[in-house]
């Protein structure tokens, strides 16, 4: 035969071992290099609160921290992030002791249908984090990138504004 048809390129997928640290665990594993880290979480890691809602970027639902800034899992190769720190809803807690915002969430009811929630989370800490937490409206702009199809938005800044300012 004079080259590889069809079905030997499909089986040809080429593939890269990848070291990220994962709440806290580092973890090494090989996947094709095509594997989104929202796909490496859920398929390869059983970390399924990461939810793959639009898979292009435009919901929020698959918002993870990486090195400590806000990412959509969906959009990002896991091969491009050898070495990073993640950190999924998973990593939230402390034990049985629930993140502030995650507790907030609770307190506020900031969630209905709760498929937009870890995302919404995991967007709220990195608006924290980064300072963005002036105002509602600023809170607003910061989380745009999420969307909630309940409407629970109200609650959702409250619940922000709680776990910034201890209110």
């Amino acid at each position: 035969m004079f080259g590889a048809g069809p079905a030997d390129a499909a089986q040809a997928s080429p593939s890269s071992r990848v070291t990220l640290t994962i709440n806290g665990e580092r973890r090494t594993i090989t996947v094709d290099n095509r594997t989104s880290l929202l796909d490496l979480l859920r398929e390869h890691l059983g970390l399924t609160g990461s939810k793959k809602g639009c898979n292009a970027g435009a919901c929020g639902a698959c918002t993870v921290l990486v090195d400590g800034r806000r990412v959509n899992s969906c959009l990002t190769l896991a091969v491009r992030l050898d070495g990073a720190e993640v950190t999924t809803i998973e990593g939230l807690a402390k034990g049985e002791r629930l993140h502030p915002l995650q507790q907030a969430f609770i307190d506020h009811d900031a969630f209905q249908c709760g498929y937009c929630t870890s995302g919404q989370i995991m967007s709220g800490v990195g608006c924290i984090d980064e300072g963005h937490t002036g105002s509602p409206e600023e809170i607003r702009e910061f989380m745009s990138g999420n969307i909630c199809r309940c409407g629970a938005y109200v609650n959702i800044v409250r619940a922000v504004e709680q776990a910034a300012h201890g209110k």
